[in-house]
């Protein structure tokens, strides 16, 4: 994964435009696969991944003058603002349970039936359940490391740990979540 480097950072800043392109083209593949690992392709609400990951990009921009180098890696900087936007999005679609269409269709609807979904979301409120079991520590390491696709030392400097550390604690959290499931397995079983 490219990141921006520190110069880069700095001189974004300071107002540098070619910076500022420099730091956006780094960060965007980054946080497109996290609002995508985090909302799926379709996210809440109808909002998409990308249009989250825009709104990330843009609060980056915006904040980008206020951003001080005091030991916090840039790239936990912009974490912390995807996180932010990925819950303003689950909260806003929480809120917003409509769906409109524009005309009646003519043809059949080629997506997923609505057993599929049913089965589909509740597959996903089972996983969210499990992952709810894990200290926030642990899901963030694996939404990182599994959905997104980080290295475990780009992971470190995220959450400011070693990649040692980050592998450690992948596996301690896969091990946690093998027994919840088993558990949860094992309850829905007579």
């Amino acid at each position: 994964m490219d990141t921006p480097s520190p110069d880069a950072v700095r001189r974004a800043a300071a107002g540098d435009p070619a910076a500022v392109a420099e730091v956006l083209k780094g960060i965007r593949p980054i946080v497109v696969r996290y609002t995508l690992a985090r909302l799926g392709h379709v996210g809440a609400g109808g909002a998409t991944a990308e249009d989250v990951a825009q709104e990330v990009c843009l609060a980056v921009l915006r904040a980008l003058p206020r951003f001080t180098d005091q030991g916090r890696p840039f790239l936990a900087f912009v974490y912390g603002i995807a996180a932010r936007k990925v819950a303003d999005a689950c909260r806003a679609a929480s809120r917003d349970r409509t769906e409109s269409v524009a005309a009646v269709p003519d043809a059949p609807d080629p997506r997923p039936g609505p057993e599929l979904r049913a089965v589909t979301a509740d597959l996903g409120v089972r996983l969210s359940a499990l992952l709810a079991q894990l200290p926030a520590t642990h899901r963030e390491i694996l939404v990182l490391r599994l959905g997104v696709g980080m290295t475990a030392e780009e992971v470190g400097t995220v959450l400011g740990m070693t990649g040692g550390a980050v592998r450690l604690a992948q596996h301690r959290a896969l091990t946690r979540l093998r027994v919840l499931a088993g558990d949860t397995l094992a309850r829905m079983i007579p």
